[in-house]
């Protein structure tokens, strides 16, 4: 039997994330959530101006072995273990559009938005009134829908910055809880 993706697969920080750090490094507050926490980077950033930072990640083996260590980790999809609301919560989104998930880290599946759409129901109760969720998205997906189904949840959502790569442009979207 094949494997439809390799859980062992260690990320490191690329453009993308870097790109979000760029626009949380000064978010500040008491709660903080880093989905799909991968290397650690957003995570460790968040530490530094928020009292309680939890990173999750669906693959126990990254988290065992990231490159920036941190505490509060929490082996999950998205934040479906988690019964906490927070202040911010961040996700650098699986939003490749893909026919199939071969790559959890990256693979969003059809239009971008089949895994997208799994990680904002696991999150939207778990913000705070006023708290917000920023998220990266791509122009290669579908991120209208995904800014359409947020709005659905009673969040409001707004396109923050946006970089233009050789290849796609990538979408920085804050939602906040109305």
């Amino acid at each position: 039997m094949q494997k439809k993706f390799d859980l062992n697969k260690e990320y490191e920080p690329a453009e993308d994330t870097f790109f979000i750090a760029k626009h949380i490094e000064n978010e500040k507050g008491f709660s903080a959530l880093d989905i799909g926490s991968g290397s650690g980077y957003l995570t460790k950033l968040l530490s530094q101006n928020f009292s309680f930072v939890l990173g999750t990640d669906i693959n126990f083996q990254v988290l065992q072995n990231q490159t920036y260590k941190t505490e509060n980790l929490i082996c999950c999809s998205a934040s479906d273990a988690i019964k906490f609301e927070f202040d911010l919560i961040v996700c650098n989104l699986p939003y490749l559009a893909t026919d199939e998930i071969l790559d959890i880290a990256t693979d969003g599946g059809k239009e971008g938005f089949e895994i997208p759409k799994k990680i904002f129901d696991s999150v939207y109760k778990k913000i705070r009134p006023a708290g917000k969720f920023i998220f990266i998205t791509s122009s290669l997906s579908n991120y209208q829908k995904l800014i359409d189904y947020s709005f659905q949840l009673g969040l409001r959502s707004q396109v923050i910055a946006k970089k233009k790569l050789f290849f796609e442009e990538l979408i920085l979207i804050e939602a906040r809880k109305l």
